[in-house]
């Protein structure tokens, strides 16, 4: 179970978090605001640089967005109709029973998760939704594909935190103590240059953490070989991120 000490593993990187992380897909918050017990108001919980709150904004009359990091809150874009706070998941300090929808994108993982599940039960009207996903490694060409699970795996695999094996499994491995539904299938997709993905491998949190422990940067153990399997810098590859999603109703009437 993740710690209930807050791990902030981004803030050291939250501009190129905010610039280099792929977009959710659109279909997804529609999904999300069908499914949900209403349209007034969602909290996007850990929202990081606001990338899935100002989605929400365009569904839902308003969205609050809390993260524990101050940082990624100062550095995440504004809309009229998401409020920014900085507040732990596990305790929000939101109003009780006022919320249609909750979304936690790529982040449950660093929570206390049981005592996250009780503030959920607490925001969330009755009927509400919870909806939380994430996303593995990225799939664009084979030869691609092998080198960055090297680098995954070999290079940074020690570095890890624990919490990122939740991850592995699509969430499915946690309890989830609400009325689950069953969503339909959700992909991220971008068309990146060699430059573009490597910036985004900066970001992971093993990398930064082999950096630290290592003074070096770990990437270039396996760029001349990434290199080779992309082809030309300039060259565009299509790639994608499977979304891992769990969708769970609080019980009652709402709907």
């Amino acid at each position: 179970m993740p710690s209930s000490t807050f791990a902030d593993h981004f803030s050291g990187v939250a501009e190129r978090y905010a610039a280099s992380r792929p977009g959710y897909p659109s279909g997804l918050f529609a999904y999300l605001a069908r499914t949900a017990s209403g349209r007034r108001r969602a909290w996007d919980c850990a929202t990081g640089n606001g990338q899935a709150a100002r989605a929400l904004a365009r569904h839902f009359e308003e969205v609050i967005a809390t993260d524990a990091s101050a940082r990624q809150i100062s550095v995440a874009r504004r809309h009229r109709r998401v409020r920014y706070e900085v507040a732990r998941a596990e305790d929000s300090g939101l109003e009780a029973e006022s919320f249609d929808c909750v979304t936690v994108a790529q982040s449950l993982h660093w929570f206390d998760i049981s005592a996250f599940w009780s503030e959920v039960r607490r925001v969330l009207v009755p009927g509400g939704v919870l909806a939380v996903w994430c996303y593995d490694l990225l799939r664009t060409d084979p030869g691609v594909d092998a080198v960055l699970d090297h680098l995954y795996r070999d290079v940074v695999g020690p570095y890890w935190p624990p919490e990122r094996a939740v991850v592995e499994h699509g969430y499915r491995t946690l309890d989830f103590p609400f009325a689950e539904e069953i969503p339909p299938a959700f992909r991220m997709e971008k068309r990146w240059k060699l430059e573009a993905l490597v910036e985004y491998l900066g970001t992971w949190s093993a990398t930064q953490r082999y950096m630290e422990a290592r003074g070096e940067d770990p990437i270039a153990h396996v760029h001349d070989e990434l290199r080779r399997a992309w082809g030309r810098a300039s060259r565009v590859r299509r790639v994608v991120w499977p979304l891992d999603l769990r969708i769970g109703r609080k019980e009652g009437h709402g709907r």
